[in-house]
């Protein structure tokens, strides 16, 4: 097992592993990008949970692979592999598509509840680089990110595999012993949701923890994402993890970070992630959403149902103006394709962030996160309403301060957080601008806010800036 201590300034206890700071260029960053890709990939259909869904009596992905790949006991998950060919996949057009679209960071998901490793493993011969693609997905991204100025990232899911599949079912392959390395050692069905009982076995966590260590020694993460059910895990095999991580990172003199779920890490030791949904207030620290450009899922389907550009811009804001940054999946399909649709939604992404990126990178909350009539549930898988042009988001930035409208509100806007008499950090306002036309704009203040006269141009689509100094 890859488990070996590297001496530093932490150990694997959570009081020391609570000082390790939140890296800066996180809190600078704002958005990110990484994507589902694997075998599920191939079948396309429904989600990424496919793999378990396929075995399960009743459920659509069941019947849908019945009827298109035969009966489970003849036709299994690993048969799909030779057809995960990836003969499309470019790392540097992705690379290159990622810089375009603004990210800040970028990666793969490097193992995702499948049990298909990502990169070139010496811990499971079920690996991309020996199967499938036959190429070490993980090591060509991290370059091809890195190469161009971009963070690396790369997300581990690999704790939902204890259960995932039904391993107690020796009529199918994943239930077969000489399939483990791929489906995971024998665990009951009660393992799964809702009691977890009884837990992973020692030999899952030790393993569990050698592939993530076994990443970190060979392509050095700048981010680290685990998908929720770590509580699943031995609490000491979660704080060595982190211990590894951090004392290697400061052996190489970088600062990195993790985000995780709920309560899957004691407080302080990462960054808080909510999957699909969002934050309702202006957070203390830096926090991340995960969300998908597809509505319903994480993964290549057919049909797709893409988010707008629109919807990703706003999702962008309103995350930011609470402290938070955006991290965005895309589906890339089997073949190594980014589709058209998602690319064009990326490009917009970017295009905006040229005129308005200033009121995004390194900027930080002001005393309110904003305005407006819609209103959200805040936690994972939120509901999250589209906004309008009356929703407006704050952020800030050295003596700037500026106020990002969901929508063109027309001749004139009126920002009602901004009445005469609210004191500023840079003192009065002297100056209001709409970043992409370098011209002053007339205003008022009164009681009822400051009131801006706004030019018959539009420097962009989807959201619209104003610069206060």
């Amino acid at each position: 097992m890859n488990d070996r201590s590297l001496a530093g300034p932490y150990t694997a206890t959570w009081d020391s592993l609570s000082t390790h700071p939140i890296a800066p260029w996180f809190a600078d960053a704002k958005f990110g990008i990484y994507f589902h890709w694997g075998i599920y990939s191939v079948p396309a259909f429904l989600n990424e949970w496919y793999s378990r869904n396929m075995y399960q009596p009743g459920a659509a992905e069941y019947e849908h692979h019945r009827a298109t790949y035969g009966p489970t006991s003849e036709f299994g998950y690993k048969d799909f592999i030779p057809a995960f060919t990836a003969e499309h996949f470019d790392p540097d057009e992705w690379a290159d598509l990622i810089v375009k679209a603004g990210a800040r960071y970028a990666g793969p998901v490097a193992e995702h509840a499948d049990g298909f490793a990502m990169w070139d493993s010496k811990l499971t011969e079920w690996n991309a680089a020996r199967m499938g693609p036959k190429r070490d997905i993980v090591g060509e991204v991290a370059r091809a990110v890195r190469a161009r100025g971009l963070k690396f990232y790369c997300s581990f899911h690999h704790q939902w595999l204890w259960a995932w599949y039904p391993t107690d079912d020796p009529s199918v392959d994943c239930g077969r012993p000489e399939f483990s390395g791929l489906y995971g050692p024998p665990a009951p069905a009660s393992g799964f949701y809702p009691d977890n009982n009884p837990r992973p076995t020692l030999a899952f966590n030790d393993l569990w923890l050698a592939k993530v260590n076994e990443v970190v020694d060979l392509y050095q993460p700048d981010e680290i994402y685990f998908d929720s059910r770590m509580f699943i895990l031995e609490e000491d095999h979660r704080r060595r993890m982190l211990e590894h991580y951090y004392n290697s990172a400061a052996a190489w003199g970088r600062d990195v970070t993790v985000t995780s779920k709920d309560n899957d890490l004691a407080p302080g030791c990462g960054v808080i992630d909510v999957e699909r949904g969002r934050m309702t207030e202006i957070q203390p620290l830096p926090w991340q959403t995960d969300d998908s450009i597809d509505l319903g899922t994480w993964c290549d389907i057919r049909p797709p149902n893409y988010k707008s550009a629109t919807r990703l811009v706003h999702d962008l804001v309103d995350i930011v103006s609470k402290n938070g940054n955006y991290l965005l999946n895309i589906t890339p399909t089997a073949q190594g394709i980014i589709p058209d649709p998602v690319r064009e939604r990326l490009l917009a992404m970017g295009e905006w962030l040229r005129v308005n990126g200033e009121a995004i990178y390194s900027t930080r909350p002001w005393e309110s996160f904003g305005e407006g009539p819609t209103e959200m549930t805040g936690g994972h898988f939120g509901t999250i309403p589209d906004f309008t042009a009356e929703d407006i988001r704050f952020t800030t930035k050295g003596d700037a301060l500026y106020a990002i409208t969901c929508g063109w509100p027309g001749a004139e806007v009126t920002i009602k957080s901004l009445p005469a008499g609210r004191k500023l950090s840079f003192g009065d306002i002297a100056d209001v601008r709409l970043l992409g036309i370098d011209q002053p704009l007339q205003f008022t203040r009164d009681e009822r806010g400051l009131t801006v006269q706004l030019p018959s141009k539009r420097a962009c689509d989807h959201a619209f800036v104003l610069k206060m100094t």
